[in-house]
Protein backbone atom coordinates (compact mmCIF):
# COMPACT_ATOMS: atom_id res chain seq x y z
CA UNK A 1 0.00 0.00 0.00
CA UNK A 2 1.53 3.71 -0.61
CA UNK A 3 2.48 5.51 2.11
CA UNK A 4 1.66 9.61 2.32
CA UNK A 5 4.33 11.20 4.65
CA UNK A 6 3.90 15.31 5.01
CA UNK A 7 7.44 16.75 5.74
CA UNK A 8 6.31 20.57 5.31
CA UNK A 9 3.65 23.43 5.09
CA UNK A 10 2.70 22.32 8.51
CA UNK A 11 1.17 25.69 10.11
CA UNK A 12 1.98 27.88 6.98
CA UNK A 13 0.51 27.87 3.70
CA UNK A 14 4.60 27.92 1.85
CA UNK A 15 7.24 25.21 1.85
CA UNK A 16 5.26 22.41 1.15
CA UNK A 17 6.99 18.74 0.54
CA UNK A 18 5.36 15.15 0.43
CA UNK A 19 7.57 12.06 0.41
CA UNK A 20 5.49 8.86 -1.83
CA UNK A 21 6.65 5.92 -0.88
CA UNK A 22 5.05 2.26 -3.15
CA UNK A 23 6.14 -0.66 -4.29
CA UNK A 24 9.97 0.41 -3.21
CA UNK A 25 10.16 3.54 -4.85
CA UNK A 26 10.23 6.85 -3.07
CA UNK A 27 9.34 10.07 -4.95
CA UNK A 28 9.34 13.66 -3.43
CA UNK A 29 6.37 16.06 -4.84
CA UNK A 30 7.00 19.31 -3.98
CA UNK A 31 10.39 20.51 -2.29
CA UNK A 32 9.00 24.11 -1.37
CA UNK A 33 10.46 27.07 -0.19
CA UNK A 34 9.15 29.11 3.05
CA UNK A 35 8.16 32.29 1.92
CA UNK A 36 7.50 35.76 4.56
CA UNK A 37 8.31 36.29 8.04
CA UNK A 38 11.90 35.64 8.80
CA UNK A 39 11.53 32.74 11.16
CA UNK A 40 9.58 31.19 8.19
CA UNK A 41 12.11 31.78 5.82
CA UNK A 42 15.30 30.71 7.70
CA UNK A 43 13.12 26.79 7.87
CA UNK A 44 14.82 26.66 3.91
CA UNK A 45 18.24 26.04 5.45
CA UNK A 46 17.10 23.22 7.06
CA UNK A 47 18.23 19.89 6.07
CA UNK A 48 16.06 17.64 4.24
CA UNK A 49 13.65 16.03 6.85
CA UNK A 50 14.56 12.69 4.98
CA UNK A 51 17.59 10.88 3.79
CA UNK A 52 17.67 11.77 -0.06
CA UNK A 53 19.53 8.56 -0.68
CA UNK A 54 17.06 6.61 -3.09
CA UNK A 55 14.12 9.53 -3.92
CA UNK A 56 14.00 8.11 -7.37
CA UNK A 57 12.78 11.51 -8.49
CA UNK A 58 11.31 15.13 -7.31
CA UNK A 59 8.18 16.83 -8.77
CA UNK A 60 7.03 20.11 -8.21
CA UNK A 61 3.70 20.68 -9.08
CA UNK A 62 1.29 21.87 -7.03
CA UNK A 63 1.16 25.59 -5.88
CA UNK A 64 1.47 28.59 -7.88
CA UNK A 65 1.43 32.06 -5.81
CA UNK A 66 0.57 35.71 -8.21
CA UNK A 67 0.95 38.40 -6.24
CA UNK A 68 -0.01 40.51 -9.07
CA UNK A 69 -1.83 40.21 -12.70
CA UNK A 70 -0.21 38.15 -14.93
CA UNK A 71 0.60 39.91 -18.66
Amino acid sequence: MPKLTFLGAAGTVTGSKYLVEAEGKRLLVDCGLFQGLKELRLRNWNHLPVAPFGIASVVRITLFIASAPLR
